[in-house]
């Protein structure tokens, strides 16, 4: 469930993906600099949009650094620090740590298995740190978990709660914003949710595996009306956006929220059609 909150690069400015790229670097920063080589390994575009939305709603004091790393060791490149930097690194892990769990649980990855062991400590930090949302978002990923083992086929149960956890996480603080960042949060995180099975689909069907679309993905119409779901989710999503006072990095943030997390969409749908996605 990770990688869909992506920019659309090819309609950004040069500019505007060279300062979305600085947040995705300081983002990486800070998991190297709080959680080692490991913590990078959970790197993810989905936690840049977290960032990048609450740095340009609150607007705190941001270090900018020229650095190398192992992506990009030969030259030197911008990376963008602030307070949301080591927020969002906290929330990705604590996110990853959980998520190797369930593929675990799901498909017996060792390699997951091995990746949850290896990051336990660091996640014990992270859960004494945030001990209300990493109780929070344990509870939720056993409700999924239930829902799993009774075969739920109800989209808005089980992707509602992939959606709480992003709504938890999105309201970093109590004010005024806090009703649209978690409707934000609610809406993206069940977009997440229902795209990553709507990806998984048809490999679910052949392992066995659950998912929540199995019992009507070879039925007329499918794809249809998933994205029409999909739509629906985004359309909630972005009405939430538009009422908050943001006009730092807003062009960044639409083309996200408008067009990035599509690109994965037009790419499953290109290739089950057997077309050449551009």
């Amino acid at each position: 469930m990770f990688g869909y909150v992506i920019i659309n690069k090819p309609e950004m400015k040069f500019k505007e993906f060279d300062l979305y790229q600085s947040y995705y670097c300081g983002l990486c920063r800070a998991l190297r600099d709080t959680y080692g080589r490991l913590g990078q390994m959970t790197l993810s575009y989905d936690m840049t949009f977290v960032i990048l939305l609450l740095t340009s709603l609150y607007e705190p004091e941001t270090v900018e650094d020229f650095q190398r790393c192992v992506a990009h060791p030969f030259e030197k490149h911008l990376a963008r620090v602030n307070k949301f930097s080591r927020y969002g690194a906290d929330m990705n892990l604590l996110l990853s740590y959980y998520k190797c769990l369930d593929d675990w649980q799901d498909e017996r990855k060792v390699s997951k298995k091995a990746l949850a062991a290896s990051l336990s400590g660091r996640f014990q930090k992270v859960a004494a740190a945030y001990p209300e949302k990493d109780c929070f978002i344990r509870q939720k990923m056993e409700q999924i978990r239930r829902c799993e083992e009774e075969q739920c086929t109800n989209l808005d149960e089980v992707s509602g709660y992939f959606g709480e956890i992003m709504a938890k996480i999105l309201v970093y603080r109590q004010d005024e914003w806090e009703a649209d960042l978690r409707q934000i949060g609610f809406f993206l995180g069940k977009f997440i949710y229902l795209m990553d099975a709507f990806e998984d689909v048809e490999k679910d069907a052949k392992t066995g595996n659950y998912n929540v679309f199995l019992h009507e993905y070879q039925k007329e119409g499918f794809g249809r009306r998933t994205e029409q779901i999909l739509g629906m989710m985004m359309a909630e999503c972005s009405r939430a956006f538009e009422r908050l006072p943001i006009v730092e990095n807003i062009e960044i943030l639409r083309n996200i929220l408008y067009s990035g997390v599509w690109c994965r969409y037009e790419r499953v749908k290109c290739k089950r059609e057997g077309k050449q996605y551009v």
